[in-house]
């Protein structure tokens, strides 16, 4: 990705005004947000201990450029994640090719990971699915970089989403499939999960070398049409149609960094979603909620140090009216969308970490505890926006039918 820069004023016209969906959007209860189990080891960095066996984010933390050893291996653990624990997902390839500027007439293979979980009632192209994204590839230079936040982190943040919350969407899906619901505009909602390849330029960031995944599967989605639906009233004429939501996220993991709010016409959703994290802070359940307290890996003072240091929030346009960004937005692997119409949510960091791009973006300069608490408010947000409360069950008050003397 960029740093900052002013999208052209033709894309921000040609953009349409989306309001929130019209649909229930339930909060999550007390007791729910203090059911969000914490990753704990999940996010383990180690690769010599029996964890790596375990970890989501071990196995990233390797150079993953595309056509290499390392890119196959990324695949290799994406892959096998949701096979292994998550077979009720449907994984799709979508695969490319590509010449770069650093590669000259060879040319470079591309592979964007797609994991869905549909209504189990859905025919093709009937879903509206919230959608996650993070890419996978790594820079080519410097040699060996791994991308730790950039963006290791978040996908291992996003594999936990999915498996904290698919017990849930199971239980929601079969208790809706047994009631004879579903087939309406509202609930047939489902997640998907968008692991993307060749966000990082090879030379240097150019509308070409750049975003070579994103540009291939927006491309062909553009191009894919959905089967007509037997209902009446059509529903989404291609794969990009059924995003209701584009969440991408880029750079997370180091302690202290900010994302503030871009789009004017997703400010509503970035603001459900700091509020779901403000409710974790409120109850205690973040463990960077106190400024004492930090597992990070390494105790290295933060240069771009927040205007506030005593507020640890993620998200401080909570109480903003609109975006505050405004119009600066960062070239990423969203762009292709948005010039398609797709609302877009964009969770990375103003200003960019120290460690962009550089190799001390490593495992051992990630702040574990802003892992996994970037984690834990993923899971409160799309636990709200499924709406998860259909199924949960709140424990009874303590001492709940009894009597005292």
């Amino acid at each position: 990705m960029l740093p900052p820069n002013l999208l052209p004023t033709t894309l921000l016209a040609t953009l349409p005004f989306w309001l929130p969906l019209t649909t229930a959007y339930t909060p999550l209860s007390e007791s729910f947000l203090r059911a969000i189990p914490s990753p704990g080891d999940a996010f383990s960095i180690e690769t010599t201990t029996t964890t790596t066996n375990t970890s989501l984010l071990a196995p990233l933390l390797i150079p993953r450029v595309p056509g290499t050893p390392g890119q196959q291996a990324a695949q290799a653990h994406l892959f096998n994640f949701f096979t292994t624990n998550l077979p009720a997902w449907n994984l799709t390839w979508q695969n490319s090719t590509s010449t770069t500027p650093a590669t000259g007439s060879r040319q470079i293979p591309f592979a964007n990971l797609i994991a869905r979980r549909d209504p189990p009632w859905t025919k093709a192209g009937e879903t509206n699915f919230l959608t996650l994204v993070a890419h996978y590839d790594s820079k080519l230079t410097p040699e060996g970089f791994i991308g730790a936040t950039d963006s290791a982190a978040p996908c291992a943040i996003l594999m936990w989403t999915a498996q904290v919350v698919d017990k849930y969407l199971t239980q929601m899906y079969d208790e809706m499939s047994a009631l004879g619901e579903g087939g309406e505009l509202a609930m047939d909602m489902g997640l998907q999960i968008l692991f993307l390849d060749g966000e990082e330029a090879f030379v240097q960031w150019t509308d070409t070398d750049s975003l070579y995944g994103s540009r291939s599967l927006a491309n062909q989605w553009s191009l894919s049409a959905n089967p007509l639906p037997q209902q009446k009233f059509y529903k989404y004429r291609n794969p990009l149609s059924q995003i209701s939501l584009f969440v991408l996220l880029d750079l997370l993991g180091e302690k202290g960094s900010k994302v503030p709010s871009y789009m004017p016409t997703t400010h509503w959703a970035y603001v459900a979603l700091a509020t779901v994290e403000s409710r974790l802070r409120q109850l205690n359940l973040l463990e960077t909620s106190s400024s004492s307290s930090s597992s990070s890996s390494s105790s290295q003072p933060t240069k771009n140090a927040p205007e506030d240091e005593n507020d640890p929030s993620f998200l401080p346009d909570l109480n903003s009216t609109t975006a505050s960004a405004k119009r600066a937005g960062i070239s990423d692997d969203h762009l292709p969308f948005i010039h398609r119409g797709v609302e877009t949510l964009h969770l990375i960091p103003k200003p960019f970490p120290n460690v962009w791009h550089t190799m001390e973006d490593d495992g051992a300069h990630l702040d574990l505890a802003t892992v996994r608490d970037w984690a834990r408010v993923m899971v409160g947000f799309v636990g709200e926006w499924l709406d998860l409360m259909e199924v949960w069950t709140e424990p009874e008050a303590e001492g709940e039918g009894t009597t005292t003397a």
